[in-house]
């Protein structure tokens, strides 16, 4: 007797956990909105709110449609109203895709509808054809012993020369239209490809488990960090003319493929990079043995968005005079850490998931600059324009390429690496041939003789340079002299031409100020001695 209740009270246990819901807390879907992101130099922050009614109880909210790269180590969980939040968890969800575009929605609708017209016109070519084959197994007129009119024979055989011509015709038509079909469908798939595989990927989902004593309302404000998203500085470096400053564009390529459309969001670009971790290393014992024990370096994974701070922005502007065009760099609010600087967008934003970055304008400054010609006529005969830009150090410029501008022409690209730049940062603006410069060698200063065991040789190079512009200008002139490295190789540099001269690099600076069509012209001469047995490299 007592066999058959245990019996029963362990079938009535297994049936009753077999009940959806016995054991567990119900689930929840909940929407949630993309309120702002913080956009590291690697990776991003998403923060999301929620707003949702709860039951009394336990429930588990699920907010579902994620990126499948989200840090599960990154997820933080704040909320208001009258509940308890119990912890959170993240899973995967292979059964959905994450929230595909209504652009790309409207390609693949494109292409089964020209999948649809492919089909219709092979049915209609494969008509033809079985209608072309019938004819032609039936061409015996009236049978083996009709005998037919004259009018009768020609008339069945315009029927047939008619009606296969037709076919023809049709099948001609089918085959073009079949083609064009087909180009559109590879176009169209192309322009697929280029987006599936952003969405073609799984979805992720947030658990938070949530306990309230009554019914009530719920606001939530959940923040987790993907891959696949980062910034690169790049800038525009612009020079109206010699006597304007240099304006500088301070730019920003955010890129993201994380499956997730970040549509009319605040946007804050940070120049913090997460992988590269926030704690300071520590150094334990280094113990030399048969076996090197290596430090242990550990890196922290919290972060925190900088505070949105919003900039408002207003210009005077006189009476019938249209206003100066903006960009969304004045509308671009920088907050400075301890650390890391932030750039606040103050309108909202749209970068979408795709493979190609978005430009974003986050700054424009005036910098302080003075204008002078440089040239070194051993490699380049032409002179180029230098701009040489001070202040720049003030706003946080991280390595980036730039592109040069002058005169609203488009100069060519340089690399800006504020950890190598002085005090001053040059940039090149391009050729000028309004400036003649050469550099010609002189014979008179120009020997070969044995002295012994030894060769000397004698160099001279003569340099001259004409402004042939209509304004004085600033020319700075390099050149050098070659130096040993060879105790049996000797260099006598006996005239520098009033030259500045690095003895240690060789270089010869000569810094000239040139009125309007007036030329000056220096010459150098140097020695070199070695053994005459012996090939110079370099001279």
């Amino acid at each position: 007797m007592k066999t058959k209740r245990a019996f029963a009270f362990l079938l009535a246990g297994l049936i009753f956990a077999g009940l959806p819901g016995a054991f567990s807390q119900p689930e929840k879907a909940v929407e949630s909105e993309i309120r702002d992101i913080t956009v590291f130099l690697a990776r991003a922050q998403v923060t999301r709110t929620v707003k949702t009614r709860l039951e009394a109880g336990r429930t588990s909210l699920v907010i579902g449609g994620l990126a499948s790269q989200l840090d599960p180590n990154s997820i933080q969980v704040a909320g208001k109203g009258n509940f308890i939040i119990l912890g959170t968890n993240h899973r995967q969800n292979f059964l959905q895709d994450v929230n595909m575009p209504k652009s790309l929605r409207v390609l693949k609708d494109s292409l089964e509808f020209y999948k649809r017209q492919l089909v219709v016109e092979e049915g209609q070519k494969e008509i033809l054809n079985k209608e072309e084959a019938m004819l032609v197994a039936n061409q015996r007129i009236g049978g083996n012993n009709a005998n037919l009119t004259v009018a009768e024979l020609k008339s069945m055989a315009d029927f047939f020369r008619t009606r296969l011509g037709d076919i023809v015709v049709s099948r001609m038509k089918q085959e073009a239209s079949t083609r064009k079909i087909n180009e559109k469908i590879s176009r169209v798939q192309a322009q697929i490809n280029t987006q599936s595989e952003l969405y073609s990927r799984n979805s992720s989902e947030i658990v938070v488990n949530v306990s309230a004593d009554n019914a009530t309302s719920a606001d939530l404000e959940v923040s987790y960090v993907v891959s696949r998203a980062g910034w690169q500085p790049v800038y525009d470096l612009r020079a109206v003319n010699t006597k304007s400053p240099v304006q500088l564009s301070y730019k920003a390529n955010v890129f993201q493929s994380t499956g997730e459309e970040w549509k009319n969001v605040k946007l804050i670009l940070s120049t913090a990079n997460p992988n590269l971790g926030g704690l300071k290393p520590e150094l334990v014992s280094q113990v030399l043995d048969f076996i090197q024990v290596m430090p242990y370096r550990n890196y922290d994974k919290r972060m925190k968005a900088a505070a949105p701070v919003a900039m408002e922005r207003a210009e005077d502007v006189g009476a019938g005079e249209q206003p100066e065009a903006v960009t969304m760099a004045d509308f671009v609010s920088t907050v400075e850490s301890a650390v890391t600087t932030s750039f606040v967008l103050a309108i909202p934003y749209t970068v979408t998931s795709s493979t190609k970055p978005t430009l974003v304008d986050i700054g424009k400054h005036d910098l302080q600059a003075s204008y002078q010609y440089a040239v070194a006529p051993k490699l380049d005969p032409d002179a180029f324009l230098m701009a040489r830009a001070t202040g720049w150090e003030d706003y946080s410029l991280l390595p980036g390429e730039a592109s040069v501008f002058f005169e609203g022409t488009f100069v060519g690209k340089t690399y800006l690496d504020p950890q190598s730049i002085k005090d001053t940062l040059s940039i090149s603006l391009g050729r000028d041939k309004r400036i003649v410069v050469k550099r010609e060698k002189v014979k008179d200063l120009t020997s070969r003789k044995a002295i012994g065991a030894n060769l000397r040789e004698t160099r001279g190079y003569e340099i001259s340079v004409r402004n042939s512009r209509s304004e004085t200008i600033t020319i700075v002139v390099e050149d050098q002299v070659p130096v040993s490295r060879n105790s049996q190789i000797e260099v006598t540099v006996t005239d520098v031409g009033g030259a500045t001269w690095n003895r240690e690099t060789g270089k010869l600076t000569w810094t000239w100020t040139l009125q309007p069509s007036e030329s000056k012209r220096a010459a150098f001469r140097f020695e070199v001695k070695y053994p005459k047995d012996k090939t110079i490299n370099g001279l």
